[in-house]
């Protein structure tokens, strides 16, 4: 294989890479396997979708109960009922994208930040990239924001690598995928919300998790957000260990999210029994 042709195959090489996509796939195999999901898998993926979204929001700010996110209806009002909104429709949202993902990754970019911002950004910076000049607000990520040149001709290359396609696992491409948009903030606000719902859609659509039932982002906000900057700014950093170290975050999360997963299979199999 030439890695010079297929560089997020390149970081699967990486020390200690193979060892966290190892991890992560015996976590999600023991999801798959366990009974519950033979018979009630729509009900685990719907409970993955709402405590995904429940953190991801929470890493946006607005960190609310899952019982509270349940039973609330009206989220139009004030900053953080928004977040957990604009995190609720990704979720959804998410799940409708995968054809388009494979085809054109910068359209479904742009989907999801209308999906998110729609109503709480400025009409004419809603759905597209940042122009030079142009704010952003994402205080959650305190990395020097690139140019919105910089930012494009990434945005270019990252779409391309995605269009091309990896013999990467799906992991280091989900990982990359979303180090590359926190890192960018290509967007004037929700930046994180959307690279949260682009992992999502690489792990579902790779077919690490074509269920939807291990949601990576309950355990990026059970490791916490200063796990999460902390990594974020080691990938920043280009080199290969922040590379290797934001990689096996990421992987982590997804372990996680797997084991909250697996615990909800256990709880509905005591209230079956």
């Amino acid at each position: 294989m030439r890695t010079n042709a297929d560089p997020l195959a390149a970081l699967g090489a990486l020390p200690g890479v193979a060892d966290s996509v190892e991890s992560v796939r015996k976590a999600v195999d023991r999801v798959y396997g366990h009974r519950v999901m033979r018979r009630r898998s729509n009900e685990i993926t719907s409970e993955a979708a709402l405590r995904g979204a429940r953190a991801s929001a929470a890493l946006a700010g607005a960190d609310w109960a899952l019982e509270e996110v349940r039973r609330r209806t009206d989220f139009g009002s004030g900053d953080e009922p928004r977040t957990v909104g604009a995190a609720l429709r990704l979720t959804a949202e998410s799940g409708q994208l995968l054809g388009v993902w494979r085809q054109s990754p910068l359209r479904v970019l742009a989907r999801l930040h209308l999906v998110a911002a729609s109503g709480a950004a400025p009409e004419d910076r809603v759905g597209r990239p940042r122009r030079a000049g142009e704010p952003v607000d994402e205080p959650q990520v305190e990395l020097d924001l690139p140019d919105a040149a910089e930012v494009a001709g990434r945005l270019d290359g990252l779409a391309g690598l995605l269009v091309a396609g990896s013999a990467a696992p799906s992991l280091v491409t989900a990982a990359v995928v979303h180090g590359e948009l926190l890192a960018l903030r290509p967007f004037g606000s929700h930046n994180g919300l959307v690279a949260r719902a682009a992992e999502r859609i690489v792990l579902i659509g790779g077919g690490l998790d074509p269920k939807a039932v291990c949601p990576a982002e309950v355990g990026h906000a059970e490791l916490g957000p200063q796990a999460y900057a902390e990594a974020l700014g080691a990938y920043s950093t280009g080199s290969p260990d922040g590379l290797a170290a934001w990689i096996a975050h990421c992987g982590r999360a997804a372990e996680l999210g797997a084991r909250e997963s697996a615990a909800v299979c256990e709880a509905l199999q005591r209230g079956a029994a």
